[in-house]
Formats: structure tokens, C-alpha cells, sequence
């Protein structure tokens, strides 16, 4: 519908009244259509000809409904919707805050602390109780803000973060649009955003307690470039637009899109017509003229609505997850996470609130039977260790192992190897910080062996009080603290971080790494392995930084406290510096009865018992072997590689003669003690050892 630079208006107006009533109605008619009819309504001025969308059956006792071929079935893991596919004026939509790609821009809904980014609003299905007295889920979802300002801050902040993570795009979208109008369809969710409190306009006249809104839940960056060639913002499209906007003397605003959307096209239709009149094609109208009309799928429908948010975030999720764009890390891992939360509540074996708790779209205090009322330290450790043992099932659990196989398109999971379980593990990691204030670098959580993808996550059960009351005396309560909570929990309070790759070590450059005891700090290249090692090896001191940060955290997260010889706080805060210092890095030392190095100073740990020792070299033994099994595989990889650039290269002997026949006799040497280590093995199973 592209106008011509003479005659036509590119810019529409609203159908008449009489045939918006009558879209509406088609709409409603439509089998397996159950949004609301006020969404509709709100929708309706901007449908470009929807006279053109409907069927009028010629019985007279049959209602107008849409037209089969406009209608697009939406097929997802989590369920499916259908769309009604339409031309709208470009205007319409706004930017959804729920994107993949801008979820550590907000606090989360699942964080029990009160931190200092805003929170992002939670998301629920929207229902209503019909004539019959019963209540009904519609396809439709709503949102609650405390006042008028929260709700302009939360569109504004997303549309300001989506500028900032567009990712390497190769071209400029705004530029695009411009030149070649928008060449793929939006997808569009009716949202209500219910007010709080009632707001006040400034002339003093009351404004509504909430708002309808169509937000982009795929193409969130082209809605937001599109509304700025055009002039208009989310929040104005959603709230009301001013009314000097409109060109009027005023300062209220129109919050009725019948109103203000044919005055705000009318302007932009003379503003069009002097521009191609003087030759003025940067003018705004000039500029946005082939996004005047584009066309979009509004999401109408589903036969399982109040699994609607999941069912039209998948696409979003998975773009995420096999990006187009280079997204970042931890926006990258929470959207991995989810699409795999919401395949397992798709097949049923994982409930509706326990997945939106463990996706960090719904508090936990949601949860009838969950650890709602109980400290901040013990909510976050519950979600989190429910999280890992979603994402590295068991062999016995066959239904979970085919979903998170099939959502990350893995191998068997005898064959897994490094890079899978990182991204597990990343996701892990990058989902539980949602529970915090601020988000970390996914990869601390690097640091579990491979066995864990293959043989499953078996935790002990225990309260996590009860793990940091014994960890002193009992070794399992201590290792499990170390394995499994002590890297997010450093990393949460900025006492570690991943590696750092080849930096080095370097000044401090932040607060926490400038000063120990009047000695400037350097930043140490050093893995969370070695940090965890040099914890394992002063468990006294190690036992009472864990208690430590608890309470930190259950104390609103104050900075946590240094701490004594003996594990008691004291009254300095720890930082970066001070850790690297307390717990040194791990290099060569004395090894103790538990396997790792005694640095010098630290308190001993109560003496190895053999059945410890046993679980020690368990976990000893599945690493080696891992590692084994990994480097086996890589050699012949390692040696194609090689033979590739060499012949690029024009290198003719990539090794020498002597470096070749060295590596091959080493190789050939491992085979005899390979050879015997089967029956070695075996004899371990053997009850009469």
C-alpha cells in the first residue's frame, strides 16, 4: 500500500466506526479466537481496510468471522496460538520489556531483596468472570504498576536498553526501514497494564487506571525504530499522545487512538506533500513514509492461554539461543534456560508456577508449598538447586533427558563433552542470578566436572542451614557448599570473577581490589577451581566466609565481612583483594590428607576419615577419566587441524621428525597401563575386595 509521491496520502486514517465495530465482532466470531474484546477495541483504529479481512457467510443466522487465509497458527513447545495476519498503521505496537535480550536490565520478580534497579513487572494471564460466574482465562496477559510514572519508566528503560544491545548488526535498521519499509511481520500480544494508583493529568483531569497495549513480542527493535521515524514513542502510544503533538494548543493528552491517530496522520500528510513539494527528503514524514503502513500478526487466540506468555516468547527464546546477533552472556544463558523450563512444562512433567519461579518471571512467594516466608540466602538456594537438577537429570529421569536433548540439540549424554555442559551450566548460573541484585559472568559456574551431564545431579537434600552449621566438622556439607554455592555466592558479592583469559595480573581498578592492609592490590589471573581449591584447603576460615555471606545476603545484602582465623566475622568488609590474599592462590603447595595444598597459616581440617577418602577419589576418579575421554578425542581433531594450516600455510612439516615420533611413542606408551586399568576397575565392583 505504498503511496505515490503526487497524489496519494501514504499516512491512513481510522476505517470508519461502523466497520471497526464490525472487525471486532468478525474477530470474536472466529472459531478458537478468546482475547478480550476491549484489546480489540484498542487495536481497531489502527486496522488498515479491515473490511478486506472478513468472510460474511451468505446465511443470514451466521455471523461475520475472519477470512481462513489471514489466519496463521503459531506452533511452539510450550503450545500453540493462532494470529490473525493484517495491515496495521505504523504506529501501532509497543516495545515489550520482557525482550530475552534486556532481562539483566531490570531486578527480577524473583529477587526476595529489595535492590536498586527496578523491578521488572511480572507477567500473568489475564482473566476475567464471566455472566456465568465462572472465571476464564482469555489470550490476552497483564501486568501491574504502582503508579503512571513507574509504568513510562519501565517502556522508557526497555526502549533505552534495546539501543544499547542491538548486538553486531551489519547494517542500520532505522536506515533499512527507511529505504526499504519493513520487510518482515511483527508479532503482537495483547497486554492490559493495570495502575495502582489512580494519576492525575496536568490539567488536573483524571487519567485512566489502565491501559491496552499491543507489545512487540518479536520485532521489538523494528517497532521501536519505526515509532521514532514516525515521531511518537512507546510510551506515548501507550499512555496517550500530547496533544501539541497533534498540532493543538494544549497540554493534556489523548489517550483514545480514534482521536488523536487521524490528526497525527493528517499532519504528517501535509508535512508529506511540502516535503516532496521542496525537496526536503530528510523531513520526518518523508522519511518514515514506507513504514506508514506495515503488516503484523496480532496473536488472537489459544486453546491453552494461560500458558500464552511462554507459547509466544519461544520464538524471541530461541533466536536467542541460536542467535542471529551476537547477544550478551547472561541474556544469552536465561533465554537458553527458559526455552528449556518451558519445554518440560510443555510435556507436562514440570508445573506452570514452579517453571515460572524457576524462569524468573514470577515471585517465589507465589508458590503455595515453597520457601516463600523463609530467609533471602535460603529462597535464593532453593531456586538455584532446583535449577541444577532440572538441567542435569538423572539417568532414571528418561522424560527430561529427551526434552533438554532435543531443546539443545546434544548428542547422547555418554558422548557429552565440555562445551555442552558449560552451556548447562551457564544457563544455571545465568538464571540463578536472577534471584540477586546484580548478574555475574555466567562462567563461574565452569568449574563442574563433565560427569554431571552424564550421570545427573544427586544432591544431598539437606536444608541449606543445616549444611553451614555442620561444614566445619562434616566433609560432605563442605564439599557440596564449595561445589555448588560457593562460586555464585563469591561472585555475587564481587570477591571473584571467571578468569580472566591472558590478562595477567594488573593494578586494581576498582573499589574492592585497590588495598590489603595498606598494600596495593594486583588483579590475579586465577580460575574459580583455584579459588574453591584454596577454600577446600583452609575450611575453617572457607566455613566462615560461607556463613559470612549468608547473612549478608539475609541482611539485604550488605557488603559481607572479613574473617578471622578462626572463622569469626570481622568488623572490616571483604573485598577482591582481601580474598586472594586470605585464600592464595593454589601453586604447588604441600598436599594435605584431603588432597589439597595447605597454605601456609591456614588452620588444619579435622582429619580424612576413609569413607571421606573414598568419596574424594570417587570425584577424583570420574575427572580423570573425563579428561581422559576428552583428550582422546581431541587428538586426532587437534591433528587435522594442524595438517589444514599447514598446507595453507605452505608448511610442509608442521612437526619435526623427532617431535613427531616423540608424541606417537608417548601415545603407544599409554596403551599397557590402559590395557590392565579395566580390570583394576572392575575389581572395585567386586564385593569381596
Amino acid at each position: 500500500m505504498e503511496a505515490t509521491e503526487k497524489n496519494d496520502d501514504p499516512f491512513p486514517k481510522p476505517a470508519p466506526a461502523e466497520w471497526q465495530r464490525r472487525w471486532v465482532d468478525a474477530v470474536l466470531a472466529t472459531d478458537g479466537v478468546n482475547v478480550p474484546r476491549a484489546a480489540l477495541e484498542q487495536i481497531a483504529p489502527f486496522v488498515v481496510q479491515p473490511k478486506a479481512l472478513l468472510y460474511s457467510p451468505r446465511a443470514q443466522d451466521k455471523a461475520e468471522r475472519l477470512r481462513d487465509d489471514v489466519l496463521v497458527s503459531i506452533r511452539t513447545d510450550a503450545g500453540t496460538a493462532l494470529a490473525v495476519s493484517l495491515k496495521l498503521a505504523g504506529y501501532a505496537g509497543t516495545t515489550w520489556w520482557h525482550n530475552e535480550r534486556i532481562s539483566t536490565a531490570f531486578r527480577s520478580p524473583v529477587d526476595p531483596s529489595n535492590g536498586t534497579k527496578p523491578t521488572l513487572p511480572a507477567v500473568r494471564p489475564w482473566t476475567a468472570v464471566t455472566t456465568d460466574g465462572e472465571e476464564r482465562t482469555y489470550s490476552a496477559l497483564r501486568s501491574e504498576f504502582r503508579t503512571l510514572h513507574e509504568l513510562l519508566d519501565t517502556i522508557d528503560r526497555s526502549g533505552n536498553e534495546l539501543t544499547g544491545r542491538d548486538g553486531h548488526r551489519p547494517y542500520d535498521l532505522r536506515e533499512d526501514l527507511v529505504l526499504n519499509g519493513q520487510m518482515e511481520p511483527c508479532m503482537y500480544i495483547a497486554q492490559q497494564l493495570v495502575l495502582d494508583e489512580a494519576s492525575v493529568d496536568a490539567s488536573g483531569g483524571q487519567r485512566p487506571s489502565s491501559y491496552w497495549v499491543w507489545p512487540a513480542v518479536r520485532g521489538n527493535n523494528r517497532t521501536k525504530a519505526r515509532h521514532e521515524l514516525l515521531g511518537l514513542s512507546s510510551a506515548e502510544i501507550a499512555t496517550g499522545v500530547p496533544m501539541a503533538k497533534l498540532g493543538m494548543d494544549s497540554t493534556d493528552v489523548s489517550t483514545n487512538p480514534a482521536f488523536w491517530l487521524p490528526k497525527y496522520s493528517s499532519k504528517l500528510n501535509d508535512e508529506y506533500k511540502a516535503a516532496c513539494a521542496a525537496g526536503d527528503f530528510d523531513a520526518t514524514a518523508y522519511r518514515s513514509r514506507k513504514v506508514a503502513v506495515v503488516t503484523a500478526h496480532l496473536v488472537i487466540g489459544s486453546p491453552s492461554p494461560e500458558r500464552l506468555y511462554r507459547i509466544v516468547q519461544s520464538s524471541n527464546r530461541r533466536d536467542h539461543v541460536h542467535p542471529p546477533l551476537e547477544f550478551k552472556p547472561n541474556d544469552r544463558s536465561r533465554s537458553l534456560g527458559r526455552s528449556i523450563l518451558g519445554a518440560y512444562s510443555a510435556a507436562g512433567i514440570l508445573r506452570e508456577d514452579v517453571a515460572d519461579v524457576l524462569a524468573g518471571t514470577q515471585p517465589i512467594s507465589r508458590l503455595s508449598n515453597g520457601p516463600g516466608d523463609a530467609p533471602i540466602s535460603v529462597q535464593r538456594d532453593w531456586r538455584s538447586m532446583r535449577l541444577l537438577c532440572e538441567f542435569f537429570p538423572t539417568e532414571d529421569d528418561s522424560g527430561r533427558r529427551e526434552l533438554i536433548r532435543a531443546a539443545l540439540s546434544e548428542p547422547a549424554p555418554s558422548t557429552l563433552g565440555r562445551p555442552h555442559v558449560n552451556r548447562r551450566l551457564r544457563a544455571w548460573s545465568a538464571l540463578t542470578s536472577e534471584s540477586y541484585p546484580e548478574p555475574w559472568n555466567p562462567r563461574v559456574a565452569d568449574a563442574l566436572p563433565v560427569s554431571l551431564a552424564k550421570e545427573g545431579s544427586v544432591l544431598s537434600g539437606r536444608p541449606l542451614r543445616d549444611l553451614l552449621s555442620s561444614a566445619d566438622t562434616d566433609a560432605d556439607a563442605f564439599e557440596e557448599l564449595l561445589l555448588y554455592r560457593a562460586p555464585h555466592w563469591l561472585a555475587a558479592f564481587d570477591l571473584i570473577d571467571a578468569d580472566r583469559g591472558s590478562v595477567g595480573a594488573q593494578r586494581g581498578d576498582s573499589d574492592t581490589d585497590q588495598t590489603v592492609d595498606n598494600e596495593e592490590s594486583l588483579r590475579i589471573r586465577r580460575g574459580v577451581n583455584n579459588a574453591i581449591a584454596a577454600m577446600r584447603a583452609n575450611r575453617v576460615r572457607a566455613v566462615g566466609l560461607l556463613r559470612e555471606l549468608a547473612t549478608a545476603m539475609d541482611e539485604s545484602d550488605r557488603p559481607p565481612m572479613q574473617v578471622g582465623e578462626s572463622g569469626e566475622p570481622l568488623d572490616k568488609p571483604a573485598s577482591r583483594a582481601w580474598f586472594n590474599k586470605t585464600f592464595p592462590k593454589v601453586a604447588g603447595a604441600t598436599r594435605t590428607n584431603t588432597g589439597a595444598p595447605l597454605q601456609p597459616g591456614a588452620a588444619a581440617a579435622p582429619p580424612e576419615t576413609d569413607t571421606e577418602a573414598v568419596k574424594r577419589l570417587r570425584r577424583e576418579l570420574a575427572d580423570v577419566l573425563t579428561t581422559l575421554e576428552e583428550g582422546v578425542k581431541l587428538l586426532p581433531t587437534i591433528a587435522s587441524q594442524m595438517r589444514t594450516h599447514a598446507r595453507a600455510a605452505n608448511i610442509a612439516q608442521p612437526l619435526s621428525e623427532s617431535r613427531a615420533q616423540s608424541a606417537a611413542l608417548q601415545v603407544t606408551g599409554l596403551l599397557q597401563p590402559l590395557r590392565e586399568l579395566p580390570e583394576l576397575l572392575l575389581a572395585l565392583g567386586n564385593r569381596e575386595l
